[in-house]
């Protein structure tokens, strides 16, 4: 029943000249509608698309996917690039990053000004950093037999998302392993900070690093939300009516702060609001509970009318080594880590542990790799490679079920392959980015932009499977339609709109 899950893949990429600057055309047409297509958008930028597979039934079914979307992008790109790091280069200010566009339906319209909004809220530079998300839900067979074992009487949603929960909060409690193992951000390019202050050192003339850093993109200097040290804002995960209602309480609470930009500025949107929250998406996580919302539905409101569907792990690196963006090893080591805090005890997370979360992400992205690194760990201290050899060799167990129906060990292998790089730390996917770079004597930009030619001509040389691009053809023709139709359908003003759709009620 372990095996019968089911993984999804999102990865953000964005898009670049030949020279490695942000791209300023606008989302290529043979693309199809960045608002409607289901596999192909864009997120805060013009420029940063998102690829999306649909949930598979294994994780290289989701990585073949992954792989053919990827191609028939690049067979519509006119001598752009899709950048292969997580972290932008050549940022030449935040004017210079386009914010996406969704054409003029309401709907198309509050996704734009949304994304204004972060760029008046937290600047526009940080919103153009990418990942990978993996998406994960275990079967119905799985969960109705476990709620058996569990002598459980609830409804079997009401379980469902009850168990979720507990495996959110196991994956912060040891979420810093994903940035340890699979971080690939140990070094910026300096146009990224723009001129600001730094700790970080100096690589070479147009890079910043730290030495022992794996993941830059997860620390303050990357994603943070801002409102969770100036406001003191922090979403709750003891249950899914806990984290309902934190974040509505977010969305529905002024801030001063956002209050100085203001929301309609002669005649035009600035942000949706003027709260701590705009929405549900502003806030982030490196974990978030998901139900898929019907048309228009606040993400809140289809959590509490249909439960949680499945958990969206955010805290992956773009993997530079491999043209996907995320390996098939990684995936196999994410489903066992994903299972084994599933299944392992998950407490709620009390204030002092969520400080010890907080700093362990923070000292890991920062430092992972230096010697004797102490993590915080139930009012101790614990060292780095101590813990994470414990939580790797109590995945073990749950790679001999996952591998049962496979051909030979991969889930083991996976495994094995983690605790070689916990055991010795140049063997971690950050370590190696390092290496990279001093073996080529390049900065970061440089070495960047060599690998993402590297992966062009990769795609490029693929053969491409005619009727799957035909069906990617016809779903480009199909968004484009379909957005067409809700423009030409519009009959509420935008002000209408927002004040409908913020008015929503379970």
């Amino acid at each position: 029943m372990l095996t019968g899950g089911l993984t999804g893949l999102e990865k953000e990429s964005l898009r670049v000249g030949p020279d490695g600057s942000i791209a300023q055309t606008p989302h290529p047409a043979a693309l199809g509608s960045a608002l409607t297509h289901p596999w192909i958008t864009t997120d805060y930028s013009e420029a940063l698309l998102e690829f999306i597979t649909p949930p598979m039934d294994n994780a290289t079914a989701a990585l073949h996917y992954l792989r053919d979307l990827q191609h028939f992008v690049y067979l519509q790109l006119e001598g752009e690039l899709l950048w292969s790091s997580s972290m932008p280069c050549v940022v030449e200010g935040g004017d210079s990053i386009p914010i996406a566009r969704y054409g003029t339906s309401n709907i198309g319209t509050m996704k734009t000004v949304y994304r204004r909004g972060l760029g008046y809220r937290y600047g526009r530079t940080m919103q153009v950093i990418a990942g990978v998300h993996y998406n994960y839900s275990f079967s119905a067979d799985f969960w109705r037999a476990l709620q058996q074992l569990e002598k459980n009487t609830d409804s079997l949603q009401a379980f469902i998302s009850e168990q979720y929960f507990a495996l959110i909060r196991n994956l912060q409690r040891f979420g810093w392993l994903v940035p340890y193992l699979f971080g690939t951000s140990p070094a910026i390019c300096k146009s990224f900070l723009g001129g600001k202050q730094t700790t970080l050192q100096d690589f070479n003339e147009n890079t910043y690093y730290s030495p022992y850093a794996t993941s830059l993109r997860m620390c303050d200097i990357g994603y943070q939300n801002s409102l969770e040290n100036e406001v003191g804002f922090k979403a709750s995960y003891d249950s899914l009516d806990t984290y309902v209602n934190s974040l509505s309480c977010a969305i529905g609470t002024p801030s001063s702060r956002f209050a100085e930009i203001g929301v309609k500025v002669d005649g035009s949107y600035r942000q949706l609001n003027t709260n701590m929250l705009q929405i549900e998406n502003e806030y982030y996580s490196s974990v978030r509970p998901k139900q898929v919302p019907e048309f228009n539905e606040k993400p809140t409101l289809a959590l509490q009318r249909r439960g949680v569907r499945y958990v969206e792990l955010r805290s992956l690196d773009i993997n530079i080594f491999d043209p996907q963006g995320i390996s098939e090893t990684q995936c196999r080591f994410i489903e066992t880590f994903m299972t084994f805090c599933l299944l392992h005890d998950s407490p709620v997370i009390s204030q002092q542990e969520r400080s010890e979360i907080d700093y362990n992400l923070d000292a890991v992205a920062y430092r992972g790799r230096e010697p004797g690194l102490q993590l915080q760990h139930n009012g101790d201290t614990i060292a780095l490679q101590q813990w994470a050899g414990e939580l790797c060799a109590a995945m073990e167990i749950f790679t001999d079920s996952l591998d049962r129906n496979e051909t030979g060990n991969p889930y083991r292998e996976a495994l094995q392959q983690q605790q070689a790089a916990v055991a010795d730390p140049e063997k971690t996917l950050s370590a190696q980015v390092l290496a990279g770079m001093r073996k080529h004597k390049e900065g970061y930009f440089h070495y960047a932009q060599r690998i993402s030619k590297q992966h062009q001509q990769y795609f490029l040389g693929m053969k491409h499977d005619a009727a799957q691009f035909e069906t990617f053809n016809r779903i480009v023709r199909e968004s484009l339609d379909k957005q067409y139709a809700m423009e030409a359908d519009e009959n509420e003003s935008f002000d209408d709109f927002l004040k409908n759709y913020f008015t929503q009620t379970f």
